[in-house]
């Protein structure tokens, strides 16, 4: 065997070898496997949190200037599709877009308190 494909070897069964250096870190592959877990878990969250904030029955956007024109013009409910609970009109949604928006405030809340408790 040629001295060259012995260090490939060697190489090779030092990777899996059970010998531990001391100079490495720690590994731990449940503590990988948890926070891939974890980031998921927190990207479905962010995705559910916006997608129903701005795209659920319309979003937001929407509903905003459709309240506005409802109270400070002359327009109604009417106006806009609202015949009552089972035909809401561009209003459709609201509830879970409010909801949305509460909990995409207190998540913004509770990250900006986090980050300025580390800084000080």
């Amino acid at each position: 065997m040629t001295p060259a494909l012995r260090r490939i070897l060697d190489f090779l069964a030092g990777l899996f070898s059970e010998e531990e250096d001391p100079n490495e870190p720690c590994f731990d592959p449940v503590h990988l496997g948890a926070t891939i877990i974890a980031v998921l878990c927190a990207q479905g969250a962010l995705f559910w949190l916006l997608w129903t904030l701005l795209v659920y029955e319309g979003g937001l956007f929407a509903k905003i200037p459709a309240i506005f024109s409802v109270v400070f013009t002359s327009k109604t409910l009417a106006d806009y599709g609202y015949e009552g609970t089972y035909a809401m009109g561009v209003f459709e949604g609201w509830f879970a877009n409010l909801a949305a928006l509460l909990l995409c405030a207190a998540a913004t809340i509770l990250l900006w308190n986090l980050f300025q408790r580390k800084k000080n």
